[in-house]
């Protein structure tokens, strides 16, 4: 059993960064592939990026690629999206997401265990 925490979401300006968090508790942290996702204001929930359990291995949605960078630190059980350049479009609620099946997964089946989310506003 995993559970996941996120925290750091904010209501910034269009161009501003935000930093956010996800604690992780329970067993095996370290063995986790962990995940972003996201979900707007009706629209479903969307794929974000990913980052393997050793870290070696990340991916990231076209719309993000070159803005937001996912890291993780397993000593402390976090992972972190640090986003910058932040667009209106990328206001959502951010859900952090953890799989002990997949190497890395871009799609909310491949995870088991979700965060109840922070939310993310940037105006214009």
């Amino acid at each position: 059993q995993v559970q996941l925490v996120e925290s750091g979401g904010g209501l910034v300006q269009a161009g501003d960064s935000l930093r956010l968090s996800c604690a992780a508790s329970g067993r095996n942290f370290n063995r986790n592939t962990m995940g972003w996702f996201r979900q707007a204001p009706g629209k479903e929930r969307e794929f974000v990026s990913t980052i393997s359990w050793s870290g070696g291995v990340t991916y990231y949605a076209d719309f993000v690629k070159g803005r937001f960078t996912i890291t993780r630190d397993n000593a402390k059980n976090t992972v972190n999206l640090q986003m910058n350049t932040l667009k209106p479009e990328d206001t959502a609620v951010y859900y952090c997401a953890a799989s002990q099946r997949v190497v890395f997964g871009k799609t909310g089946r491949d995870y088991d265990y979700w965060g109840q989310g922070t939310q993310v506003t940037v105006s214009s």
